[in-house]
């Protein structure tokens, strides 16, 4: 869609078709052949692309002001009027955040952009992270809120002993025996811990 590829002016695009859609009808009473009409349509886009690349003014990464006019301009109509001049800001300096060059020229790839939405709050609480917000609860209370210079550790699997691939069944019928197992999946848990802990992690996400 208009809003998913650019990200504005949807009303304008509905306009327009709207319009070329009016024209061609005009012309198909005028017998003339649809394809035409397409073709002619395609030469005018051509034209009008054209006539867009002249008249364009180029806009370098510094000039935030410009930039903020611009975020602004396509934020209008969307609801954020009230906090038009903060967010405009804030879209602009994420924006500048993930910019790189690419064969000469600027690029900013906005799925390295997340919008995280919390209930609560206004608009004006909006603010710009400048890293990754996971929405996960800690494990246990005591566990500490803030971490510095954090080493990091991504597990694709949870810290526990994983069942066999063989189906069976083990059926325990003496008190002590299952104990002595319930201390052995503790160890094989500690295990796991100690390593994680031997290469230096002090924050781990699984």
């Amino acid at each position: 869609t208009q809003d998913n590829e650019v990200g504005d002016g949807t009303t304008t695009a509905v306009v327009i078709a709207g319009e070329l859609l009016k024209k061609a009808e005009e012309l198909l009473d005028q017998e003339i052949h649809p394809s035409i009409i397409s073709n002619g349509y395609r030469m005018a886009a051509t034209k009008a692309l054209e006539i867009l690349n002249e008249i364009a003014i180029p806009v370098g990464k510094d000039e935030t002001e410009m930039l903020k006019k611009v975020a602004a301009t396509a934020m209008t109509g969307k609801g954020a009027e009230v906090a038009l001049e903060k967010l405009s800001k804030i879209a602009v300096e994420a924006v500048k955040t993930i910019v790189e060059e690419v064969d000469g020229k600027l690029k900013a790839d906005t799925e390295n952009i997340k919008i995280e939405k919390r209930q609560g709050g206004s608009v004006e609480d909006t603010a710009l992270i400048k890293g990754i917000v996971l929405d996960k609860e800690v494990v246990h209370p005591g566990m500490p809120k803030t971490v510095r210079n954090a080493k990091i550790l991504l597990l694709d699997s949870a810290l526990e002993v994983k069942e066999t691939e063989i189906d069976a069944k083990i059926r325990i019928t003496d008190p002590e025996k299952l104990q002595r197992f319930i201390e052995q999946e503790e160890r094989m848990l500690k295990d796991m811990v100690d390593k994680i802990a031997n290469a230096g992690a002090n924050v781990v996400f699984c």
